[in-house]
Formats: C-alpha cells, sequence, structure tokens
C-alpha cells in the first residue's frame, strides 16, 4: 500500500467526550488512528493543534489555564482522528478531579487500541516536569510512540534552545526510539514540517494498512 500524504488542514471538529469511558460511547469500536496530544494546562497545546492544521479556531484557547476539560476530537478523514486531552497540572482543580483525570488519561494510554502516537507539549523554558514525565512513560509501556514537543521555542534564544533540546534528548534516550524530541514554536511555525512529517507517519501505521488492503482485495 502507498503511503499518502495526510493534510491535516482538513482537520474538523468531531465531538467532545466529558471523560474516557464516554469517548467508547461517542466513538464505538476503537477503531482506525487516533493520535493525542497531551500536555500541562500551559504548554501551548491549543495552540500547536490551531498551527499544525493552520486554523485559528480549531482548538479553542484560553487565558486561564486548565478551563477545558473535555475531550475533543478532531477528524481528519474516516479512518484518521487528532484527540485534544485536558491539560493536566491545572492549580485551580479540585485534587479529587486531578486524580480521576490522571487515572483516566492512563487507562486511555494503557488501552486504546486505535492509539498510534502521542505528543506531549512542553514548555521549552519547563520541560520534563514529574507529570510529563509520567505520560511519557505510560505511553511507552503500552509500545506507543511518542514526540516529546518543546513548545514557545521562540522564547528563547537559539543557543538556549539548542542546548535545552539536547538536554532533554539525553534525559529521554533511556526510551530508545520510541521517544523523539523536537522544538516548536506556534508563533514562527519552526519545526512544524518536522513535526507533520513524524504525524503523517503515525497516520499509516502498518496495521492499518493491512487492513485497508484487506478491503481492497474483498472487493
Amino acid at each position: 500500500m502507498t503511503e499518502s500524504h495526510i493534510d491535516f488542514r482538513r482537520a474538523k471538529f468531531l465531538i467532545s467526550a466529558p471523560d474516557i469511558a464516554h469517548l467508547d460511547q461517542y466513538l464505538p469500536g476503537d477503531v482506525g488512528v487516533e493520535i493525542a496530544f497531551a500536555g500541562r494546562s500551559n504548554a501551548g497545546k491549543s495552540s500547536a493543534l490551531n498551527a499544525l492544521t493552520e486554523q485559528k479556531n480549531l482548538a479553542r484557547t484560553s487565558k486561564t489555564p486548565g478551563r477545558t476539560q473535555l475531550i475533543n476530537v478532531f477528524e481528519l478523514d474516516a479512518q484518521r482522528r487528532l484527540v485534544d486531552l485536558p491539560g493536566y497540572g491545572f492549580a485551580q482543580v479540585p485534587l479529587a478531579m486531578k486524580m480521576k483525570w490522571q487515572q483516566s488519561l492512563a487507562e486511555y494510554l494503557q488501552k486504546r487500541a486505535c492509539l498510534s502516537g502521542v505528543v506531549v507539549l512542553m514548555d521549552i523554558r519547563h520541560p520534563l516536569k514529574d507529570l510529563d514525565m509520567q505520560m511519557i512513560e505510560w505511553a511507552v509501556a503500552s509500545e506507543i510512540p511518542v514526540l516529546a514537543l518543546l513548545t514557545k521555542s521562540d522564547k528563547l534564544a537559539q543557543s538556549a534552545k539548542m542546548k535545552t533540546v539536547n538536554e532533554v534528548r539525553k534525559a529521554l534516550a533511556e526510551f530508545g526510539d520510541w521517544v523523539q524530541v523536537e522544538s516548536f514554536s506556534a508563533l514562527k511555525g519552526t519545526g512544524k514540517p518536522k513535526v507533520l512529517s513524524i504525524l503523517n507517519e503515525w497516520c499509516h501505521p502498518q496495521w492499518l494498512a493491512n487492513e485497508l488492503d484487506n478491503q481492497d482485495n474483498a472487493e
């Protein structure tokens, strides 16, 4: 099967779900391909999604971190979706809710069969906090590839940016090929081609290629 290029500009809002359990109700069958975006509530997740899809308002940005606590799903085509997970680590949320979300995120990463990759977004000035590492460890333990995306790279000089990228790569080297590290600026577009290349690769996992080939042969 020839790998096709995915046009991420075609992303459109599909559904919102209040938690992981409801996601199965809205998207029955756990089929197709999902790429999840996760990160602390101030990591610039919505801005990154909007920049990658070239849509100003696809993912709603807020001046109040942690305001969005829904799972938002965006459709690329009939087989592929981007999943915007609620920001974690937000301060103005009760502890019980934080714990519930940590449990739900772990369950999503460990049990969602159609999950093809996870983008863990981190402010390049404050990378690898405890919850970031936990997300990466959960994903790798479930054999899901991770892109550790260092956002807001325009906030640092080039030398400081490269120093941080190299430090994070060294810190995550233990995970081998399961984790890639890139810098990104939603404002400047820096790093966008590389990120889209990784996402496009994740949109074409071998199991999906086999499934589509079988459908073609059956026809």
